[in-house]
């Protein structure tokens, strides 16, 4: 299948020619066609699929045709959480709509009030916003959505995660009743799907590479810890890593992030943080500066590198494991993009045992450990009451009823083999790892 096959504007066409773009992704082949037709779509795609263009390429085509309507207001509103996958998508829809007369326009926190409202006092085509921001202009009269065709929720678990819900559905409510609604969400169950039954009107589901879908091009791998020290000896390792061309590492808070991202620096890495305390203007200048390749280590928070695109990561480090399984799968999916491999490496405590089980119920997969010679773990961790090994399927239950136990080896604790995380070539899962003492072979690759 081809672009063309999809019956795209022949502008379009252009753009995504000169984008060097030949084929639409699985989810853009099954968005695109759908979308063009007017049908509400109920779509769940993992970052890195190519979900920003199987809404953004449909929504351009529509907008090709001039609007009857004398409205200054905007026809497709993109809602995103963060003001980094703001950004993302803002981006996206100038490349592709590159050869169109179509004016978009980013409202985000952080940015200067008065800037904003001299953009939304023009003409707007596109306008790609987070919740909070959009509600204060809203507020102010400074939003006319008279003329809007297109509402996008772009992530909308992640927005629901983060306490926007009635901001959503707020700014739903304002919009035209005969708008066309698409949902982009990781998951469509739960409170997804009950956003979706009073948003979308008979929507077409479609079901690409979900959390459960094994991520192939990316090899997952895991170290237990005994401390931050013993963390930071283990980072230090990966860094030196040859192969290593750009990572982000994942911390717990804000102050972490910052905290690290100085060490790593004092100590010669090209290392600078991301994270929301951070204003817009330097926000933006380090992105700049890690597409450009001027950091080889991006120190960061979960919302703040929600939306970042870079294809030259080529390692995603977990430094503190996330809280919410769903992160987990967020995170690695920032490496591993546009056809390239990449790594994700986790680091966790023996107190981290019920997120790894929450992490693997949801992926479907067995997180295989292992063990940097010389940088062994004092302990290994209790296995679980189940005698069942894993069987690569989601489990059920809560994922709480484990073995407190407190058995701990003398170090060494690991698997054998190769890192294959399909755990299906002999090697040990992580709560099966060896007693001290036994032999244990290979470096970190």
């Amino acid at each position: 299948m081809s672009f063309e096959s999809l019956n795209l504007n022949p502008s379009i066409l252009k753009a995504l020619t000169e984008a060097g773009y030949t084929q639409p992704t699985p989810i853009q082949a099954q968005a695109i066609p759908a979308a063009i037709e007017g049908r509400d779509l109920l779509a769940s795609a993992q970052t890195g699929t190519g979900k920003t263009a199987a809404f953004m390429l449909p929504s351009l085509h529509r907008i090709a045709t001039p609007s009857e309507s004398r409205s200054r207001g905007p026809r497709v509103l993109v809602l995103t959480p963060t003001r980094e996958l703001a950004t993302q998508v803002n981006d996206a829809a100038r490349k592709y709509g590159k050869f169109m007369r179509a004016r978009t326009v980013s409202i985000v926190g952080g940015m200067p009030y008065p800037v904003q409202n001299k953009l939304l006092s023009q003409p707007v085509d596109i306008l790609v916003a987070t919740p909070g921001r959009l509600i204060d202009h809203m507020e102010r009269g400074r939003i006319d959505f008279s003329r809007l065709e297109v509402l996008v929720l772009d992530e909308a678990d992640r927005m629901l995660d983060m306490g926007f819900i009635d901001d959503v559905e707020r700014i739903a409510a304002a919009t035209p009743s005969t708008r066309q609604t698409l949902l982009f969400s990781a998951t469509l169950d739960g409170v997804i799907g009950t956003l979706a039954e009073r948003l979308l009107n008979n929507p077409q589901r479609i079901e690409v590479a979900t959390a459960q879908t094994r991520h192939a091009q990316i090899e997952q791998k895991l170290h237990f810890a005994d401390n931050l020290e013993h963390k930071h000896k283990l980072l230090h390792h990966i860094l030196a890593d040859i192969e290593l061309r750009q990572a982000i590492v994942f911390t717990a808070t804000k102050r972490d992030a910052d905290a690290l991202a100085e060490d790593l620096y004092a100590e010669g890495h090209k290392a600078a943080a991301l994270h929301g305390d951070m204003n817009q203007g330097a926000r933006n200048r380090t992105l700049t500066k890690l597409r450009h390749g001027d950091i080889r280590v991006l120190v960061a928070t979960d919302v703040a590198a929600r939306g970042i695109d870079v294809n030259g990561i080529t390692h995603v480090i977990n430094f503190d494991l996330p809280k919410v399984a769903e992160d987990y799968v967020h995170r690695i999916g920032r490496t591993g993009r546009a056809g390239n491999t990449g790594v994700a490496i986790s680091f966790a405590s023996h107190a981290d045992r019920r997120h790894l089980f929450s992490i693997e119920r949801l992926t479907g997969q067995r997180l295989q450990a292992e063990v940097i010679p010389g940088l062994e773990p004092k302990q290994r961790p209790a296995k679980p009451a189940h005698k069942k090994p894993f069987s690569g399927k989601p489990r059920t239950g809560n994922g709480e009823s484990h073995r407190s136990g407190n058995r701990s080896a003398n170090g060494n604790s690991t698997r054998n083999g190769n890192s294959n995380s399909t755990g299906n070539n002999g090697n040990r899962h992580w709560y099966d790892a060896k007693p001290s003492g036994a032999k244990r072979r290979g470096n970190f690759a």
